[in-house]
Protein backbone atom coordinates (compact mmCIF):
# COMPACT_ATOMS: atom_id res chain seq x y z
CA UNK A 1 0.00 0.00 0.00
CA UNK A 2 0.80 3.42 -1.29
CA UNK A 3 -0.01 6.38 1.33
CA UNK A 4 0.22 10.08 0.91
CA UNK A 5 -0.40 12.66 3.40
CA UNK A 6 -0.79 15.81 1.71
CA UNK A 7 -0.87 19.39 3.60
CA UNK A 8 -2.92 22.00 1.84
CA UNK A 9 -2.25 24.55 0.06
CA UNK A 10 -1.95 28.40 1.67
CA UNK A 11 -4.72 29.61 3.05
CA UNK A 12 -5.99 33.10 2.33
CA UNK A 13 -5.09 34.37 5.56
CA UNK A 14 -3.19 36.89 7.00
CA UNK A 15 0.09 35.66 9.11
CA UNK A 16 0.34 35.78 13.25
CA UNK A 17 -3.77 34.55 13.00
CA UNK A 18 -4.66 31.40 15.14
CA UNK A 19 -7.11 29.09 12.99
CA UNK A 20 -7.35 25.53 12.97
CA UNK A 21 -11.12 24.62 12.05
CA UNK A 22 -11.82 28.05 10.40
CA UNK A 23 -12.76 27.28 7.24
CA UNK A 24 -10.76 28.89 4.85
CA UNK A 25 -10.53 29.60 1.40
CA UNK A 26 -7.09 29.04 -0.81
CA UNK A 27 -4.49 31.75 -1.23
CA UNK A 28 -4.18 32.76 -4.82
CA UNK A 29 -1.06 30.72 -5.16
CA UNK A 30 -3.61 27.81 -5.27
CA UNK A 31 -2.75 26.74 -9.16
CA UNK A 32 1.05 27.25 -8.84
CA UNK A 33 1.09 25.18 -6.00
CA UNK A 34 -1.31 22.48 -7.05
CA UNK A 35 1.47 21.95 -9.84
CA UNK A 36 4.22 21.43 -7.39
CA UNK A 37 1.94 18.74 -5.57
CA UNK A 38 0.79 17.21 -8.58
CA UNK A 39 4.40 15.86 -9.60
CA UNK A 40 4.59 14.58 -6.12
CA UNK A 41 2.13 12.10 -6.39
CA UNK A 42 1.29 9.37 -8.74
CA UNK A 43 -2.61 9.00 -9.04
CA UNK A 44 -4.42 5.89 -10.43
CA UNK A 45 -7.82 5.36 -11.53
CA UNK A 46 -7.71 3.05 -8.37
CA UNK A 47 -6.53 6.02 -5.93
CA UNK A 48 -8.73 6.62 -2.79
CA UNK A 49 -8.92 10.12 -2.01
CA UNK A 50 -10.11 11.08 1.60
CA UNK A 51 -9.83 14.82 2.86
CA UNK A 52 -10.44 16.85 5.57
CA UNK A 53 -13.96 18.68 5.56
CA UNK A 54 -12.87 21.91 5.51
CA UNK A 55 -12.43 23.80 2.41
CA UNK A 56 -8.72 24.33 1.88
CA UNK A 57 -8.59 21.03 1.91
CA UNK A 58 -11.76 19.72 -0.36
CA UNK A 59 -10.16 22.10 -3.00
CA UNK A 60 -6.99 20.73 -3.13
CA UNK A 61 -8.57 17.21 -2.48
CA UNK A 62 -11.17 17.50 -5.81
CA UNK A 63 -7.57 18.02 -8.34
CA UNK A 64 -6.64 14.52 -7.41
CA UNK A 65 -10.52 13.16 -7.70
CA UNK A 66 -14.06 14.02 -8.06
CA UNK A 67 -15.27 11.33 -5.61
CA UNK A 68 -13.89 12.08 -2.06
CA UNK A 69 -13.96 10.17 1.32
CA UNK A 70 -14.60 13.03 3.73
CA UNK A 71 -13.85 12.36 7.44
CA UNK A 72 -14.23 14.79 10.26
CA UNK A 73 -11.68 13.43 11.99
CA UNK A 74 -8.65 14.90 9.46
CA UNK A 75 -9.64 18.53 10.51
CA UNK A 76 -7.36 20.32 12.28
CA UNK A 77 -6.99 21.02 16.04
CA UNK A 78 -9.99 23.53 17.26
CA UNK A 79 -8.91 26.28 18.47
CA UNK A 80 -12.07 27.47 20.08
CA UNK A 81 -12.61 30.71 21.25
CA UNK A 82 -8.78 31.51 19.92
CA UNK A 83 -10.30 30.89 16.07
CA UNK A 84 -9.30 33.91 13.90
CA UNK A 85 -7.52 35.83 16.86
CA UNK A 86 -4.43 37.25 16.34
CA UNK A 87 -1.68 35.04 18.06
CA UNK A 88 -0.23 38.28 20.15
CA UNK A 89 -3.68 39.31 21.07
CA UNK A 90 -4.50 36.20 23.36
CA UNK A 91 -4.91 36.74 26.72
CA UNK A 92 -1.32 35.72 27.81
CA UNK A 93 -2.40 33.85 31.32
CA UNK A 94 -4.21 31.57 29.63
CA UNK A 95 -2.20 30.95 26.35
CA UNK A 96 0.76 30.75 28.50
CA UNK A 97 -0.92 27.62 30.28
CA UNK A 98 -1.76 25.91 26.90
CA UNK A 99 1.67 27.04 25.14
CA UNK A 100 3.25 25.17 28.44
CA UNK A 101 1.50 22.09 28.03
CA UNK A 102 -0.52 21.84 24.26
CA UNK A 103 -0.34 18.11 24.38
CA UNK A 104 -3.09 17.80 27.23
CA UNK A 105 -4.46 21.22 28.30
CA UNK A 106 -7.35 22.68 25.71
CA UNK A 107 -7.51 26.02 24.09
CA UNK A 108 -10.72 27.72 25.92
CA UNK A 109 -14.22 25.63 24.04
CA UNK A 110 -11.12 23.70 21.80
CA UNK A 111 -9.44 21.21 22.68
CA UNK A 112 -6.02 19.86 23.12
CA UNK A 113 -3.16 17.93 20.75
CA UNK A 114 -3.74 15.03 22.90
CA UNK A 115 -7.58 14.63 21.39
CA UNK A 116 -6.44 15.97 18.09
CA UNK A 117 -3.91 12.50 18.11
CA UNK A 118 -6.12 10.49 19.12
CA UNK A 119 -8.74 11.31 16.48
CA UNK A 120 -6.26 11.61 13.77
CA UNK A 121 -4.44 8.20 14.13
CA UNK A 122 -8.11 6.53 15.00
CA UNK A 123 -9.22 7.53 11.09
CA UNK A 124 -5.73 6.56 9.81
CA UNK A 125 -5.64 2.98 11.37
CA UNK A 126 -9.10 2.46 9.57
CA UNK A 127 -7.72 4.04 6.62
CA UNK A 128 -4.81 2.14 6.35
CA UNK A 129 -6.51 -1.01 7.68
CA UNK A 130 -8.13 -1.08 4.01
CA UNK A 131 -7.55 -3.27 0.79
CA UNK A 132 -6.77 0.12 -1.29
CA UNK A 133 -3.66 0.08 -3.34
CA UNK A 134 -3.07 3.67 -3.20
CA UNK A 135 -4.55 6.68 -0.51
CA UNK A 136 -3.95 10.11 -0.77
CA UNK A 137 -5.11 12.16 3.02
CA UNK A 138 -5.55 15.68 2.22
CA UNK A 139 -5.42 17.64 5.34
CA UNK A 140 -3.48 19.51 7.93
CA UNK A 141 -0.20 20.04 9.62
CA UNK A 142 -1.27 18.92 13.20
CA UNK A 143 -2.79 15.74 11.73
CA UNK A 144 0.19 15.14 9.74
CA UNK A 145 2.51 15.88 13.27
CA UNK A 146 0.25 13.45 14.87
CA UNK A 147 0.37 10.80 12.51
CA UNK A 148 4.38 10.89 12.03
CA UNK A 149 5.07 11.16 15.42
CA UNK A 150 3.08 8.08 16.43
CA UNK A 151 4.35 6.08 13.21
CA UNK A 152 7.89 7.33 14.83
CA UNK A 153 7.93 6.72 18.68
CA UNK A 154 8.12 10.79 18.92
CA UNK A 155 6.49 12.39 21.92
CA UNK A 156 3.42 14.51 21.03
CA UNK A 157 5.29 17.35 22.12
CA UNK A 158 8.41 17.31 20.41
CA UNK A 159 6.27 16.53 17.51
CA UNK A 160 6.78 20.21 16.45
CA UNK A 161 10.30 19.72 15.09
CA UNK A 162 8.61 17.64 12.29
CA UNK A 163 8.53 20.75 9.32
CA UNK A 164 5.29 20.33 7.13
CA UNK A 165 5.05 22.60 4.71
CA UNK A 166 2.26 24.32 2.74
CA UNK A 167 1.40 21.80 0.14
CA UNK A 168 4.04 19.10 1.55
CA UNK A 169 3.87 15.42 0.53
CA UNK A 170 4.90 12.83 2.34
CA UNK A 171 5.26 9.27 1.08
CA UNK A 172 4.62 6.30 2.82
CA UNK A 173 4.75 2.55 2.27
CA UNK A 174 2.67 -0.45 4.28
CA UNK A 175 4.39 -3.94 3.79
CA UNK A 176 3.91 -6.62 5.71
CA UNK A 177 2.33 -4.47 8.02
CA UNK A 178 5.27 -1.71 8.64
CA UNK A 179 4.82 1.60 7.80
CA UNK A 180 7.82 3.37 6.30
CA UNK A 181 8.44 6.74 5.39
CA UNK A 182 10.34 7.41 2.04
Amino acid sequence: MEIYLVRHTTPNIEKGICYGQSDLDVAATFENEVAVILNSLEITEETIVYSSPLKRCTKLAQQFSKELIIDDRLMELNFGDWELLNWDHLPKITSNIWMNDFVNVSTPNGEAYIDLAKRANEVFTEIISTSAKKIIITTHAGVIRSILSKMNNIHLKDSFDIKVDYGQVFRIIKQNNTLTLL
